[in-house]
């Protein structure tokens, strides 16, 4: 079994056809899936497909790139869901600074929050960095996320930097974009993180492994990321599937 840690199959790109994708990945061995909320329409969906699917869990928190849209009244929103039962962490939340939608320091300023909110609840946050690592780091130590731990989804920063991020007490996780023919930096990534802090995610509809690159992603095929991740650590594919299982199911308190 696997579990995919991120996943959006409450985006509109699969309005036609969530419960067949869910499906799917349940006969491929992929089950629970733990489906990221960002914005409020994310948010509601990420909820609905967790308190009807005994297998979903959802993951809340307000995205950088929309931090400029983000009011009191979401964060407190993000706050009381904390302690909803199929919740399990805050995210994805951190800093993007690739598009400029967003101030940097509108951003900044709701990373802090949230990681407060999550010091509050006690609760694990999901982080996302896109060409923002200085800052993102910076901040994570300041304000001592590793008082509550996370991952970094989709990790995109160096191999020298994994020891910073695991003093931050954080898990690593990766995608489809180990699987691809030179991406030279996950495959490194993915031979040197410690199998205890190791997960694997899909961030599917993006992010799509070969041999599908170019087409939807889906939670089904995180097993191509484990497969690729198996092989460069020179392992078993079932032994590295219950490694994540059991890192997940940690992070994430899972049943």
């Amino acid at each position: 079994m696997l579990i995919d840690t991120h996943t959006h199959i409450n985006a509109e790109q699969f309005s036609e056809d969530v419960e067949e994708t869910i499906e799917r990945a349940r006969e491929a061995g992929v089950s629970p899936l733990l489906v990221v909320g960002f914005d409020t329409p994310t948010i509601d969906r990420a909820i609905e497909l967790a308190e009807t699917h005994e297998d979903i869990y959802a993951i809340v928190g307000w995205h950088p790139v929309d931090a400029i849209d983000c009011t009191d009244a979401d964060l407190a929103r993000i706050e009381t869901l904390m302690s909803h039962p199929k919740v399990m962490a805050l995210g994805e939340i951190g800093l993007d600074y690739h598009w400029d939608k967003s101030p940097k320091d509108v951003q900044q300023r709701l990373f802090r929050q949230q990681i407060a909110i999550a010091k509050r609840t006690n609760m694990p946050i999901v982080i996302h960095n896109r060409d923002a690592t200085a800052d993102v780091l910076d901040i994570l130590e300041e304000e001592h996320a590793e008082e509550v731990g996370g991952v970094f989804h989709s990790y995109s920063m160096s191999v020298e930097l994994l020891p910073r991020c695991l003093d931050l007490n954080f898990y690593i996780s990766l995608g489809g974009p180990v699987t691809f023919k030179n991406a030279k930096v996950p495959k490194a990534v993915a031979q040197e993180v410690p199998l205890d802090r190791l997960l694997v995610e899909t961030d599917c509809p993006y992010l799509t492994p070969t041999p599908f690159r170019g087409k939807r992603n889906e939670p089904a095929y995180v097993k191509y990321v484990a497969e690729e991740i198996a092989t460069l650590r020179d392992m078993p594919y079932d032994e590295l599937a219950a490694a994540t299982t059991v890192n997940a199911k940690k992070l994430f308190r899972l049943p």
